[in-house]
């Protein structure tokens, strides 16, 4: 029964976030709060970004009444990480939302991020212990401060890197939250047996509730964007979430290999789950040092931009980030539960699933090229061989938007280079003697 308690945390912050999304959305339209369209954006109309404002309100309420029932009593026992925590959230959400209004330099953003991080490890949520082998490696205190910080300035930024799509990084986050959820839980009540109710269950059902909340809002064709201030407090929150779970587990107390691997847990899940956004993360920032510029400056290369470009629609490549959070995420938690072969295997099964998915569109775009190639140049002109051929020339000549081509005409290229191929496998032409 006590896990109705996390349920009704969850859902509190959801029904609150979807209300004030609602009217912040209105609100947005109404007075036109919302900046001019960038080139690298995916979204073809202006849209407002202050979600991440109603989702703060939202998680901040669901923490206060939460504070007034006894079944939590003992997670704000001790008032600072919690009052730390809220004092963080504030000061990402007004950098996100004046950097979503006056677009900020990299510079006042990351210092905001220090601090906030920094504000939280001085409340005592940091990195103190790191489990290992045989014991424990006690962090100083200026190693375990330096090392928190980092973590989540770097969970932060990758959760931002992200926010490119409909839905995504509430989408993602739900995954990755539900998942870390299930392990904090097992985690307080049969390994390290500590309290029932704990910091790291009600941040992560809290937040888990707020992305709920808000998606549909957010979904595609979006209403509402959360914005960096809403990005970059997932962000947070996911980070504190990992970091005050980490250090519960007694090395002491297990035995055997099997026992032991859920000590690193705390350590792989959060990269695990955070696995894409921190991929993408890293390769923006290598691909931007390697060409002298800040490795903040924005473009339009990152994974969903990618996967946009190879033929997926938005939906399309939103659900390919969750598949692979998914099986990444899960897959890592079934260690816990079943023998190491049946996890490894769900893994891989998982992962190729996914790779499949993710390369569809360039094996189609292939197979439909064949098609154009070989057929006849009536035929071809129908399909749009221009398109599809390349070594044709004709193909540079093709219109094509800032956004990319054109899918509608894509689709139709496409439909009747495959009648064309239907066509002669039907009517096979003749031999001439």
């Amino acid at each position: 029964m006590r896990f109705v308690f996390y349920l009704a945390a969850g859902g509190l912050s959801a029904v609150l976030t979807f209300g004030l999304s609602s009217l912040i959305a209105k609100l947005g339209m109404k007075y036109r709060l919302y900046p001019q369209i960038r080139e690298r954006d995916v979204h073809k109309r202006p849209t407002p970004r202050l979600g991440g404002v109603a989702m703060f309100i939202g998680i901040l309420v669901t923490f206060v009444v939460a504070s007034q029932l006894p079944q939590f009593h003992l997670v704000f026992a001790k008032p600072g990480p919690m009052l730390a925590l809220l004092v963080a959230a504030l000061i990402i959400v007004l950098i996100g939302v004046a950097d979503d209004i006056w677009d900020l330099d990299w510079v006042t953003k990351l210092a905001g991020q220090i601090i906030a991080a920094g504000v939280l490890a001085w409340q005592g949520v940091q990195l103190t212990t790191l489990p290992m082998v045989g014991g424990v490696l006690v962090l100083s205190s200026y190693a375990g401060l330096l090392i928190t910080v980092l973590a989540i300035v770097l969970v932060m930024n990758a959760i931002n890197f992200i926010d490119g799509l409909d839905g995504l990084v509430a989408g993602v986050a739900i995954i990755a939250n539900g998942v870390f959820f299930i392990y904090s839980y097992i985690l307080a009540n049969t390994i390290a047996q500590t309290e029932y109710f704990n910091l790291a269950s009600l941040i992560t059902a809290v937040l888990i509730g707020a992305c709920v909340g808000f998606l549909p809002l957010n979904w595609h064709p979006a209403k509402l964007f959360m914005g960096d201030a809403g990005s970059m407090l997932v962000g947070l929150l996911m980070a504190t979430s990992a970091i005050s779970v980490t250090g519960q587990v007694d090395l002491g107390s297990l035995t055997g290999s099997r026992q032991l691997f859920p000590a690193f847990i705390p350590i792989l899940l959060p990269f695990a789950i955070l696995v894409v956004p921190l991929l993408d993360f890293c390769l923006a920032v290598f691909r931007r040092l390697r060409a002298g510029k800040s490795p903040f400056t924005a473009d339009r290369k990152h994974l969903h931009h990618r996967l946009l470009d190879m033929g997926h629609s938005d939906v399309h490549a939103v659900l390919i980030f969750y598949s692979w959070t998914a099986v990444v995420s899960a897959g890592l938690l079934l260690f816990l539960f079943l023998p190491t072969v049946w996890a490894l295997t769900f893994v891989l099964v998982g992962l190729i699933a996914c790779t499949i998915y993710t390369l569809s569109p360039l094996t189609k775009r292939k197979a439909v090229e064949a098609v154009v190639q070989l057929a006849s140049p009536g035929e071809a002109e129908v399909a749009g061989a221009a398109r599809f051929d390349p070594l044709d020339e004709a193909s540079n000549e093709i219109a094509i938007d800032e956004e990319g081509e054109d899918t509608a005409q894509l689709d139709a290229a496409e439909d009747a280079a495959l009648h064309a191929l239907a066509r002669n496998d039907a009517n096979p032409p003749k031999e001439t003697p």
